[in-house]
């Protein structure tokens, strides 16, 4: 039995689930969330604990019994209490701003980089190096912060870049100078 599937999904007072055949709707203060589950598991309501289980013992119904009973408690969490990644900006004149929605990054190209933020997602700015994306749905959340990251990424020389909040950055040692040959 899968470790992860076999545990119960408590749902906050004030979210609402709503069972549909094989679709899972989930409002909440946040927002709300739809996801469509596959014919290998059924997610069943009993008060304020929502169960997923599996079809049979197939390796697929297996793999699928954990990955949805975690897609559907994301679902729960998000809509209830919401997602947020912390990224850092290191690196002389590299700082980010929020401007009306969207994000600007001075990233030391010849112009600024724009990023707008997809449905349900805000962007927060702090000390102009700390940027906060945040929404209810993880997936989304993760997406658009990984997108910030691709701008520049941290280099393993002198580890400047936009790297995740606790990123441990390996570093390489530069080259030498030439030797005493004449």
């Amino acid at each position: 039995m899968s470790r992860i599937g076999k545990r119960p999904i408590t749902v906050p007072p004030k979210v609402q689930v709503t069972l549909d055949n094989s679709k899972v709707v989930v409002k909440g203060p946040k927002g709300e969330l739809s996801r469509e589950l596959p014919v290998y598991v059924t997610v069943s309501q009993d008060g304020e604990i929502l169960t997923v289980t599996r079809r049979d013992d197939s390796r697929i119904s297996r793999q699928m019994h954990g990955l949805f009973r975690t897609l559907v408690a994301n679902m729960v969490e998000g809509v209830s209490k919401g997602f947020e990644r912390r990224l850092e900006i290191q690196g002389v004149g590299y700082r980010a701003q929020v401007q009306g929605r969207n994000l600007i990054l001075n990233m030391g190209y010849s112009h600024q980089v724009q990023i707008a933020p997809p449905e349900g997602v805000q962007f927060a700015v702090e000390n102009n190096t700390n940027v906060i994306v945040s929404g209810y749905d993880k997936e989304i959340v993760g997406n658009t912060a990984a997108k910030i990251r691709s701008v520049r990424p941290p280099e393993p020389y002198k580890g400047k870049g936009i790297r995740y909040a606790g990123e441990v950055v390996r570093r390489k040692a530069g080259k030498t100078g030439k030797s005493g040959k004449k």
